[in-house]
């Protein structure tokens, strides 16, 4: 055989592995062939071809792995049993750019199904790889390493640590002040799931200068960095007093407000996690927010969002409120009673119903002017029912009868108690009858209406024990009536009359 025939072979073998790795790599992308795929065997033949000479053959495997390993977690546990993750943690360090962004890819496809492959991606060395592929001086490398280091750090709190005893916070750092919009945005993305398992984490991203360098971009027009630079400060502000007000520190407020009227749905959503996430700490960070326009902004998003991109927004109602009587007030007085109460009604999830209840019963809990703003809405009725519905999950139930009770204690307008006391069970009509009975010997009105309205009737009607606390609040509202009203309304009384005339 000539040499032109040896070299002729050559090519038509380098053609027909060309070939047959494109081939893989696009079949790979239609979710449909990965499991024909897999049952062929493809894994083991696509491995040796990773080492192989050409270098678009070597990328063109990776990207084929990637693309099978992204699909489910069966196929991310072949490439780990096939023992692929060592050759190509090898390869990061020694290939092309771009190799190393089809290997950085592979790493990421497989860590992101779970913490258990995610383990395995670290256990073979593949952080100090990645950390290398960080400080490389092509953005796309480092865009591929952010990325398979933020699927990494997803999972727990175990893993971010690994990440952060590899050295890669103040490079995620470095790479959010690149001019790439994308390597933002991914490097972002990679220190918030890092600073969102622990206090221990989330600081460790606060010392490394982060906090300044995300605030610079709140305002940047690029609506996917918006939404990992808020989901960032949100992850960083969430775990204690200090680290949120470095947040506050770090002058977001008021600009941020604005983004609550992003086009971007997912952006909204965050700012106002955010938002939550700061005033839970302290009524002093709540205060803060509300002196800047905050409970209106938020109360405003309310009412332009729908499902549970609101659920933020109550809560941070729910919080602000719960603080201190005065920053109730500055919820009621900026609407947002009638606001929570549409969301009420609108929404049909049960955790947004809970969460709205809850956070009426933190607006309502503090003063009898207070419980009146709620009152005055009609929320008693629907609190009432969600708690009384047998569709309504347990954790709705039990939100909406605390709600109830913590309103009621302090509730003195009787025109909203009064449908209660046809509808409410008896363990929310004691605290209906309570406020009654504090409320009648003192004003003669209300007891004029009560007798009007049929009220007295029913309260005659009710049945409890003798010598109980429900016995008791009656027994305090008969005697603001003189004894012939009140035997008048006692059930049997018109057959006791009827028996004494005949």
């Amino acid at each position: 055989m000539s040499q032109r025939q040896v070299l002729q072979v050559f090519e038509q073998y380098q053609k027909a592995r060309t070939q047959f790795v494109q081939t893989v790599a696009d079949l790979a992308s239609r979710p449909h062939n990965t499991e024909t795929l897999q049952n062929a065997g493809v894994m083991s033949l696509l491995r040796p071809l990773l080492l192989d000479a050409v270098p678009t053959i070597q990328q063109t495997a990776a990207l084929a792995l990637g693309r099978l390993a992204n699909y489910n977690d069966d196929l991310a546990e072949a490439v780990v049993k096939g023992d692929i993750l060592p050759q190509l943690v090898y390869s990061l360090a020694e290939q092309n750019r771009f190799y190393k962004k089809a290997a950085a890819f592979v790493l990421r496809a497989v860590a992101k199904h779970s913490p258990e492959l995610a383990q395995a991606v670290v256990d073979c060395g593949a952080l100090d790889a990645l950390v290398v592929s960080l400080e490389e001086f092509d953005p796309g490398v480092k865009e591929a390493a952010a990325w398979a280091i933020s699927y990494i750090a997803r999972h727990n709190a175990q893993l971010s640590q690994a990440v952060v005893d590899a050295g890669v916070v103040p490079l995620l750092v470095l790479c959010i002040q690149e001019p790439e919009i994308a390597l933002k945005r991914v490097a972002a993305s990679a220190l918030s799931d890092i600073a969102k398992h622990s206090l221990e984490l989330a600081q460790t991203v606060v010392d490394t200068g982060a906090i300044a360098h995300l605030a610079q971009m709140i305002l940047n027009p690029d609506a996917k960095l918006k939404r990992q630079v808020f989901s960032a400060l949100s992850q960083i502000a969430k775990h204690s007093v200090d680290v949120a007000e470095m947040v506050v520190e770090a002058e977001i407020f008021p600009a941020a407000l604005v983004c609550l009227k992003d086009p971007d749905e997912f952006v909204r959503k965050n700012v106002a996690t955010l938002i939550r996430e700061i005033t839970k700490h302290t009524p002093e960070l709540s205060q803060i927010i509300v002196n800047m326009g905050g409970v209106a902004a938020v109360i405003d998003y309310l009412g332009d969002s729908k499902g549970n991109v609101r659920l933020p927004g109550i809560m941070m109602l729910g919080y602000v409120a719960a603080h201190s009587e005065i920053l109730a007030t500055a919820v009621i007085v900026s609407k947002g009673v009638p606001q929570l109460s549409i969301c009420l009604e609108e929404e049909q999830d049960d955790h947004l119903k809970a969460a709205t209840a809850w956070a009426f019963g933190q607006i309502g809990r503090h003063t009898p002017e207070h419980a009146r703003a709620v009152a005055v809405a009609n929320v008693f009725p629907k609190l009432l029912k969600l708690y009384l519905d047998t569709e309504s999950s347990e954790d709705l139930q039990v939100k909406a009868k605390k709600a109830l009770k913590s309103i009621l204690q302090k509730c003195t307008y009787l025109p909203a108690l009064e449908p209660l006391l046809y509808e409410a069970p008896s363990n929310i009509l004691k605290h209906v009858i309570c406020q009654f009975s504090k409320v009648l010997p003192h004003d003669s009105k209300a007891r004029r209406l009560l007798v009007t309205s049929g009220g007295l009737k029913k309260v005659q009607e009710i049945k409890a024990e003798p010598g109980s606390a429900i016995q008791e609040y009656i027994n305090a509202i008969n005697s603001c009536y003189p004894e012939e009203i009140v035997r008048y309304y006692s059930p049997g009384y018109s057959e006791s009359l009827l028996y004494v005339l005949y």
